[in-house]
């Protein structure tokens, strides 16, 4: 076995395709086949299902590239390490978080960390708290900025935000008119909450449950755009992080308004694999964001008397 094979297994197995990946190498089908067949046999096991229009990875497959992925990331930092032992010039970031991380963070974050490290090719993915977890293990992204509580033992966790969570209604629904919604009268409007599982519903699924409150559910997603759209249209109420809302509840698009009684909060934080070493890349990352941080956790104003 050799790098250049597994460099084309790891091509086939990414574009699901013989063809794609000769194009993305510049080596014949033909060469990537015989080279991978030649890996086969020196494993002793078969790599990847050939099937008549996609390739899969079988279970062979899967371990061999996970570790492919860990192994050509290893090389990159070594090279970059000693390339760039006091200024972080090059280099590569895959980042994962969720859909409102993506839209309500990422965007001015990584703005600024381009501004200072233009050389830096940065590469985003979306997804649930699950999905960027597995992609963290197979060095598939390198960083992620999860909803909390993540645990485990091969996982660096740092928290870094605290949201406050506020009930969330068009103008003219009658809670709008409340100082403080009672938990009680959550029960009488359809909700539309973020998707089961997810830590933040959590958070709500918990505070409904100490409650007693019977919640009738009209819709349930991951995007929080969606939630708001369904909200600004009558379809229901939610309880989302304030920070999603602020610039609406300016244009007067959206009403908020705090649980009487309780506070409920989404923690957030970075996520990564733990290692003797750190690439600069994460560690400016982190760096970057702790400066900025203030421009992220946006309070809920006072309410009015």
């Amino acid at each position: 076995m050799d790098i250049r094979q597994l460099e084309m297994f790891q091509a086939v197995a990414e574009e699901r395709s013989f063809t794609k990946a000769g194009e993305r190498l510049h080596v014949s089908q033909s060469a990537i086949s015989r080279q991978i067949k030649l890996l086969e046999e020196e494993l002793g096991g078969i790599l990847l299902h050939r099937r008549t229009r996609e390739i899969a990875l079988t279970h062979p497959g899967e371990l061999l590239l996970k570790t492919a992925n860990r192994l050509f990331r290893d090389l990159q930092d070594v090279v970059w390490q000693i390339s760039e032992a006091h200024q972080l010039r090059r280099g590569a970031l895959r980042i994962g978080g969720g859909m409102t991380v993506c839209i309500y963070i990422l965007p001015k974050l990584l703005k600024q960390y381009r501004s200072l490290y233009k050389q830096v090719d940065l590469k985003v993915t979306s997804g649930t708290s699950e999905s960027i977890l597995r992609l963290l293990r197979n060095h598939e992204v390198d960083l992620g900025l999860l909803t909390l509580p993540v645990v485990a033992k091969d996982l660096e966790v740092t928290a870094v935000l605290k949201e406050e969570m506020v009930v969330v209604t068009a103008p003219a629904h009658p809670l709008s008119r409340c100082r403080a919604v009672r938990p009680e009268d959550l029960a009488k409007y359809p909700l539309i909450l973020f998707e089961p599982g997810s830590n933040t519903r959590k958070v709500l699924d918990q505070f409904f449950m100490e409650e007693t409150i019977p919640v009738d559910i009209a819709m349930e997603t991951e995007n929080v755009e969606i939630i708001k759209a369904m909200v600004a249209n009558g379809i229901g109420i939610t309880i989302i992080p304030y920070a999603a809302i602020a610039k609406d509840v300016r244009s007067n698009r959206f009403s908020f308004n705090p649980i009487e009684g309780r506070r409920l909060y989404r923690e957030t934080g970075w996520v990564y694999l733990k290692s003797d070493y750190v690439p600069r890349t994460i560690t400016e990352m982190l760096r970057v964001f702790d400066l900025m941080k203030e421009e992220f956790g946006i309070k809920p104003p006072p309410m009015r008397p």
